[in-house]
């Protein structure tokens, strides 16, 4: 049976219209002729959704009881029976009761699909699993209700339900998404503009991306390899030299330009492996593109314009970016440029060649390459020893020989001696030796002897050939020269590497890492060493470990170091080390480092453990005491009201201390109760803003009657406070009953506050006016909260986005709460519920 196909309407936020669209959608198909039921729908009591449901065939849901309660889905079995062409399907990412077959609705969709019934249902991009932290982060609301994208990006066909934030909030103001008494709520914080708007960006860049994903296999599909510039992309190509910053930044500007557009950065990497750029500074590159946006990516190829297109072509790119030759106008004429070679096979694409700093002829006349830069100093100068030494002892064998030599054997034997120069030393040795060699001919063997004059023109004609063949066949020497040393160079360091990297993993300690380090170099002695932090004026260094004889204690008394960080160095004395040998060594003693760090942190780690689990047993133990102290406690309150007071003051004044002692100990409990919840992540906040004049009345309450009294001074403008409700009135209760219990007989409790910088500071005081005082010098000289109740208070204050704090005033107590200020006072309704289902 042939799988059924899947629509989905897709809306940024409740109330769009997605519900209302899929009953149109099921009505049309109707009156097409097709046979179409509603196997679940939801209107949430908006009646125009309701008639829209009339005249097509509704399956009756399935009554379910879970805990007590009763509840309804979607009678799959039913609908799997009826077996129609469409099953209208509200609410995709709804979380089923327990007790059904599946866990979630678009299981059950999946079930339809598989039986080969079209399935058209609803869906809010809140529910996504890839955007529920960003949704977080922009409403304030967890989603708990999510499907993963891979169900919606199966979907034959996804259709967008749109509607502006402002014309969302009219609805929402004429009643038409929520009821009246949820209507200001909803407007005040999850229906915010800026949410909404938020929420459709969201919508359509996951739609836009999701188009982008067909748009690339049709063009698969039928074989179109030329760009269709529906969304420009540019591509940035590196060379990891040093002109890739100002490339891409120059790029990075270039994509700013245009919105919606894509950067790209690509780096073709030779197929011998032998890459021409830095490592670092690629890395560095990489990082720089991935911090502005982009993307960063390789691909293998010696033809590097056409690795380049074939890229852009597979990745749809409109824009490249090349920097300008770093390259001489004789080497671009003679091999071509990438740019140019790049802007004739381009085609369609457009190719931008940036200038830089580094780009030939921008900041030097012409200079010569290095003569150690392809094979190390050593073999540049054996090389032309080598010249010096071979063609005077040629030269002179071939006089002797005397008429049995012509011209055109001296050059051949000649050019044998050039080829074996440009091997052993490369290009710049190979050129001496073939112009030197060519003088040498012409003088000793071109007529007229011993003289640098030509007589015939097929003598010039021989020596300039020769000229031009040595210095081909020596460029060619040399390439390969070059090419070999790389690859060996290459070969050794990835050796060194990989056998560092594979006792690492076989878990062998630093000492014996270290040893493998100093005979890979040929080093004498090798540290790693460690610096102490704790003495900055003058650095201290401490030898993690060692090997060899005599090993440095300190950087400086060391040949070579290589640092890995602030803080950890690698030290070796003995030979000294090539700039080669020196990033290689640098790459080792990055792994050991790592090494290092890794052996710290499964320390730490084994000692985290211990100390989370001796955490847990006393927190267990802590809970265990408090739930079987609470019991006995109870009951001696119970028994101390039972008791009369008899006509003795003093008997009466002890009794009343038993009861406040026993009554602090239940409170005491309960406040540890309150920390081990607040700890374990068990208690769930609602952040609004919260008038303090209503919270007092309940903070009142809760105190009960009897013992002193609270004098509240508050300033008539107060704004509220962002803050849990339920949560704030158990800190003000608490701290009201700590005050209470410090004031004197003689003297109420005080709380009084004010607006500071956008935030409320309420201060809770024993009633003297030097606690006061102290209280409001609180955010000045301030102290920790030393006891179970003002720790518990502290912490679910600072849980609230607030903070804290007593005030040393000797004996008194008083303490300064901060909260956020909200923007203004307005009624809040006391219910707002978050929507987290299609609604």
């Amino acid at each position: 049976m042939a799988r059924g196909r899947l629509r989905i309407y897709l809306g940024a936020a409740p109330g769009v219209g997605k519900t209302y669209a899929m009953l149109e959608e099921g009505q049309r198909l109707a009156s097409a002729g097709a046979d179409v039921v509603v196997g679940f729908v939801e209107p949430h009591g908006r009646r125009p959704t309701a008639a829209l449901a009339e005249g097509l065939e509704i399956i009756s849901r399935r009554a379910m009881e879970y805990r007590e309660a009763s509840f309804t889905e979607m009678d799959l079995d039913g609908v799997l029976a009826r077996q129609p062409q469409v099953a209208l399907v509200d609410e995709l990412a709804h979380t089923n009761v327990p007790g059904s077959r599946h866990a979630k609705r678009w299981q059950d969709v999946e079930e339809l699909l598989d039986a080969g019934i079209d399935v058209v249902t609803t869906l809010n991009v809140q529910h996504l699993e890839s955007l529920g932290d960003v949704v977080r982060q922009i409403t304030g609301v967890p989603q708990r209700e999510t499907l993963p994208d891979e169900v919606a990006r199966r979907a034959d066909q996804i259709e967008l339900v749109d509607l502006p934030p402002e014309l969302l909030r009219r609805r929402m103001l004429h009643g038409e998404i929520y009821p009246s008494d949820r209507i200001e709520a909803a407007l005040t914080h999850y229906f915010r503009v800026g949410n909404l708007t938020a929420l459709r960006e969201l919508a359509l860049l996951w739609l836009a991306d999701r188009v982008e994903e067909g748009l690339q296999r049709y063009r698969a599909e039928h074989g179109i390899t030329t760009p269709w510039e529906t969304r420009e992309r540019i591509m940035v190509a590196l060379t990891g030299g040093p002109e890739g910053e100002t490339l891409i930044r120059r790029s990075t500007r270039i994509s700013a330009r245009v919105p919606g557009s894509e950067l790209l950065a690509l780096h073709v990497v030779p197929s011998d492996g032998l890459t021409h750029g830095d490592p670092a500074t690629l890395a560095a590159q990489r990082a720089l593109v991935e911090s502005l946006g982009g993307s960063y990516h390789q691909t293998t190829g010696d033809d590097i314009p056409e690795a380049l297109l074939q890229f852009a072509e597979a990745e749809n790119v409109t824009q490249i970016v090349i920097g300008a030759s770093r390259h001489g106008r004789l080497s671009t004429f003679l091999r071509g440029g990438v740019g140019h070679r790049t802007i004739r096979r381009s085609g369609p694409i457009d190719v931008l060649v940036i200038t830089h700093e580094h780009a030939a002829g921008s900041t030097s006349p012409l200079r010569l390459p290095h003569p150690s830069r392809a094979t190390g100093p050593r073999r540049f100068w054996t090389a032309m020893l080598l010249a010096a030494i071979t063609l005077p002892g040629l030269t002179a064998l071939l006089v002797l020989l005397g008429e049995h030599v012509d011209l055109s054997l001296a050059l051949v034997l000649y050019l044998l001696a050039v080829v074996v120069v440009a091997l052993v030393g490369g290009l710049v040795p190979a050129l001496v030796a073939a112009l030197a060699a060519g003088l040498l001919a012409d003088y000793y063997f071109t007529p007229p002897m011993h003289s640098l004059r030509v007589q015939h023109l097929a003598d010039v004609i021989a020596l300039v050939v020769y000229v031009v063949t040595a210095v081909i066949v020596g460029m060619a020497a040399g390439a390969a020269a070059r090419s070999t040393y790389r690859a060996v160079r290459a070969s050794s360091e990835a050796r060194a590497l990989s056998r560092l990297a594979t006792a690492m993993i076989h878990g062998q300690d630093l000492p014996a890492l270290l040893e493998q380090v100093r005979e890979d170099f040929g080093l004498d002695a090798v540290s790693l060493l460690e610096r102490d932090t704790g003495h900055a004026a003058e650095p201290r260094w401490y030898v993690v470990a060692s090997t060899g004889e005599d090993p440095p204690e300190r950087p400086y008394d060391a040949d070579v170091d290589s640092p890995v960080g602030d803080d950890l160095t690698l030290a070796a004395r003995g030979r000294p080390l090539s700039s080669d040998d020196q990033r290689v060594l640098g790459a080792c003693a990055a792994q050991l480092g790592m090494a290092y760090s890794h052996g710290r942190l499964a320390a730490h780690d084994a000692e985290t453990g211990l100390r989370a689990a001796a955490e847990h047993t006393r927190a267990s133990l802590l809970l265990t005491a408090s739930r079987d102290l609470r019991g006995p406690l109870r009951t001696a309150d119970e028994a101390l009201d039972g008791l009369g007071v008899g006509t003795d003051s003093k008997e009466s004044r002890n009794l009343a201390i038993a009861r406040s002692s026993v009554r602090r100990a239940v409170q005491l409990l309960s406040d540890l109760d309150e920390l081990s919840r607040l700890h374990a992540g068990a208690l769930d906040l609602y952040l609004r803003p919260v008038d303090l004049d209503e919270l007092l009345t309940a903070v009142l309450d809760d105190l009960g009657p009897g013992g002193h009294a609270i004098q509240c001074s508050l300033p008539e403008l107060l704004p509220d406070v962002i803050a849990d409700a339920a949560v704030l009135t158990r800190v003000l209760t608490a701290l009201a009953a700590e005050a209470q219990r410090h004031s004197p007989p003689d003297r109420p409790a005080r709380l009084t506050g004010k607006t500071r910088a956008g935030q409320v500071e309420i201060y809770m005081t024993d009633g003297t006016n030097d606690a006061v005082q102290g209280a409001e010098r609180g955010t000045h000289a301030s102290r920790t909260p030393d006891s179970l109740t003002l720790r518990m208070c502290r912490d679910l204050t600072e849980t609230m986005g607030g903070a804290l704090e007593t005030a040393p005033v000797g004996p008194g107590f008083a303490v300064t709460l901060t909260l956020p200020a909200a923007a203004s006072r307005r009624p809040i309704t006391p219910s707002a519920p978050s929507p987290t289902e299609d609604q």
